[in-house]
């Protein structure tokens, strides 16, 4: 266990690390076709398929309407409650993260439980700020880090036309959500994820981690492969030879909403 959080903490400074990229990184540019897509044309192309990572030429999810958001279910029996709208002592303690009105409000830094998981069903409800006053690149910015290293996407991408590989529901830097089932600002949206941890042998990977993900009930993402710790910029590489790690959500200072956290160890 302490060697997979010191694992965890290494990984968690390499992403801080690239993260900086936001500033450092080349202009932002537009897709050909004119419709806005923003992204880049300098990064490094995806191994596996055709395009550049963060590319705003790779064709977007088609819109879908994914109806209302309904009254948040009822966690399973046997789950584990990580979040239940007061009790967060199964997290470690985060800089600007807090407790308002029942929900879990991100702050500036990541926030991750204190136990380790490896495969699970996990279901969360979010909602991403009305209003909110900041960079294009950080309205609704958060993500669900799987092991604390595999970033499901969490975005505003009901308005908001950043690059397929990170707009709400992506494998983020990897692979597009299906579809955008995105509900507008200051509305509850939910993720069902269906997560199978790597497997490895010493630092030999034998099986790459998969994820199933519903979006407001919806289909995203089927049994898809992940191929390695997400990033900005960068392409995916296996730099953590684990197959447990926390359940984390990031911190960029814009004040995303959780309610509803429970898992289910499979």
């Amino acid at each position: 266990m302490k060697y997979q959080r010191k694992q965890f903490v290494l990984g968690v400074v390499l992403i801080i690390l690239m993260s900086t990229t936001w500033s450092q990184a080349a202009d932002i540019v537009y897709a050909g076709d004119g419709s806005g897509v923003c992204g880049y044309k300098d990064t490094p192309k995806l191994p596996w398929c055709s395009w550049l990572v963060h590319d705003p030429d790779r064709p977007a999810p088609k819109r879908v309407d994914p109806g209302k958001a309904c009254c948040p279910p009822p966690a399973p029996a046997d789950a584990i409650v990580l979040f239940d709208g007061k009790d967060v002592t199964k997290w470690d303690a985060a800089e600007g993260w807090k407790v308002d009105n029942g929900c879990l409000v991100a702050g500036n830094s990541r926030f991750a439980t204190k136990e380790s998981f490896g495969n699970a069903q996990i279901h969360l409800e979010w909602m991403t700020p009305a209003g909110f006053v900041g960079p294009w690149y950080n309205r609704g910015n958060n993500g669900v880090f799987l092991m604390g290293l595999f970033e499901i996407q969490i975005f505003e991408s009901f308005n908001e036309k950043i690059y397929p590989d990170g707009q709400a529901g992506a494998i983020y830097g990897q692979t597009p959500p299906l579809v955008n089932v995105s509900r507008p600002p200051g509305e509850w949206q939910s993720f069902d994820i269906l997560f199978i941890a790597p497997k490895f042998e010493g630092d030999k990977l034998l099986e790459p981690a998969r994820v199933t993900v519903l979006h407001n009930g919806v289909l995203v993402q089927l049994n898809e492969e992940i191929r390695g710790d997400t990033g900005h910029r960068v392409l995916p590489v296996y730099g953590h030879k684990i197959s447990k790690g926390p359940l984390a959500f990031g911190g960029h200072g814009c004040p995303v909403r959780f309610r509803n956290i429970w898992l289910r160890s499979l």
